[in-house]
């Protein structure tokens, strides 16, 4: 037996604090819990810790409470530093919806249950693998016994709970259907996370055949090209004019090539401000919307974003004008927003949502008829999500269709250029007999 102080919250809200008998951390939070106390930090007092059979740490499980969530989540820092910059960005790259998704969906079995939202908030959270969501989710139940409101808590973390996650929340708590409402919010984030997943597994292949390819034409001209042509060097006849193409660029790329890798990431800040300016990333989304193949499939992922998302939001009791102010905000294209926003405000106006997509010509006809008898007949996000289930499966086709072209079509820029290059140097050695004369 060792004595724990512990700190806690109790049924009402209030902050407890107080020390117990208990063999371990774990047995103290059990204990509390038969007594109505949620603990938050349980640790052996001095001279007990030994007793305790090394179990005198807080939160064993990676859990952090009060101000030590806050501070993991960066809220107490307020200048900004390098190691808080780091720490955002390792955060951004270890994050992943996948975990918010699968914490929402044991959510909503615990409540559909009978549970008590704290007391499913509290198991939901012992059960999250992902630190700063646990954190998260620590936090937002404590706000919940507080007293405040589900959604308000949950809006305090924008990085895990974006707009159309609280908006959804806050109508399911408002017409008593909160667990259906997270059981669909999971539905639309794995589906959502499935999509991004297409997307970036057909891009990793060809974007590595292009860095792996860019780097033996690097090594080519940089180290071979400069040794072979030093041969070329101690005859004096004539070359081919390719062959004194090859040299002239390998001697620039072996002389500048810090100028031009200066030049690319200039280059390539630069395009990356403009993109950030409304104006700049307006037209990039245009650009990308007219490319080839690549600009039809970025509008299928859009439509089929605002198709799912509508659907979702509706069928959860979020009003439509709503609703639509939240969808623009997911479908990753700026020109495709601008319609969504001008369609928002004929719909305050008393317009259908069909008559706006219609006229300005960005969103296929299909999905606009369809929209328009979902409309007319009363089933709106029946059609939505029709729409969007026949856009996921033309995506799945295209990115296959895609990526089958893409690899060919690698391999062969990469055999074609190092063979240009084995040509222009290979015909002149196969020519020295002649030099030699």
């Amino acid at each position: 037996m060792a004595v724990f102080a512990y700190t806690g919250v109790n049924d009402k809200g209030r902050t407890v604090r107080g020390t117990i008998d208990a063999d371990s951390e774990k047995s103290v939070r059990q204990l509390l819990r038969k007594q109505g106390v949620y603990v938050e930090e349980a640790r052996a007092l001095a001279g007990d810790a030994k007793r305790a059979g090394g179990d005198a740490r807080a939160n064993p499980k990676g859990k952090v409470a009060g101000a030590r969530a806050l501070a993991a989540l960066g809220a107490v820092s307020s200048a900004p530093t390098f190691q808080a910059i780091f720490a955002a960005i390792k955060k951004a790259a270890s994050s992943s919806q996948r975990h918010v998704a699968v914490a929402t969906r044991q959510l909503a079995t615990l409540l559909k249950a009978g549970i008590p939202l704290p007391e499913a908030l509290s198991a939901v959270t012992e059960q999250v693998d992902h630190k700063e969501l646990q954190a998260a989710f620590e936090i937002v139940g404590v706000k919940v016994r507080e007293g405040i409101s589900f959604a308000k808590a949950l809006e305090e973390h924008p990085s895990y709970f974006e707009p159309l996650y609280v908006n959804m929340v806050a109508a399911g708590e408002m017409s008593g259907n909160l667990e259906g409402v997270l059981a669909r919010l999971a539905d639309f984030i794995e589906s959502q996370v499935k999509l991004k997943g297409k997307i970036t597994g057909a891009m990793a292949y060809p974007a590595f055949m292009a860095v792996f390819g860019s780097a033996i034409i690097g090594v080519l001209m940089v180290v071979v090209v400069p040794k072979v042509s030093a041969i070329f060097a101690d005859f004096q006849k004539s070359l081919p004019w390719y062959t004194e193409l090859l040299i002239a660029v390998s001697g620039f790329v072996g002389r500048w090539w810090w100028l031009l890798m200066l030049g690319a990431i200039v280059g390539f800040g630069a395009f990356l401000r403009w993109k950030r300016t409304p104006e700049g990333s307006y037209r990039w989304d245009e650009i990308v919307l007219k490319l080839p193949m690549l600009g039809e499939l970025a509008r299928m992922v859009a439509v089929t974003r605002f198709t799912r998302t509508l659907a979702t939001l509706l069928s959860s009791g979020v009003q439509l004008v709503k609703a639509m102010e939240i969808v623009k905000n997911v479908l990753g294209n700026r020109v495709l927003e601008a319609v969504v926003t001008d369609a928002t405000a004929s719909i305050k106006e008393g317009e259908s949502i069909a008559e706006p997509l219609k006229r300005s010509g960005r969103f296929p006809k299909l999905v606009v008829q369809m929209i328009s008898i979902g409309e007319r007949s009363g089933d709106l996000e029946g059609m939505l999500v029709a729409v969007s289930d026949n856009y996921d499966g033309i995506i799945d086709a295209r990115v296959t269709l895609l990526t089958s072209m893409l690899e060919p079509m690698m391999i062969a820029a990469m055999g074609g250029t190092a063979a240009a290059v084995a040509f222009s140097i290979l015909m002149p050695l196969m020519q020295l007999n002649e030099f030699v004369q």
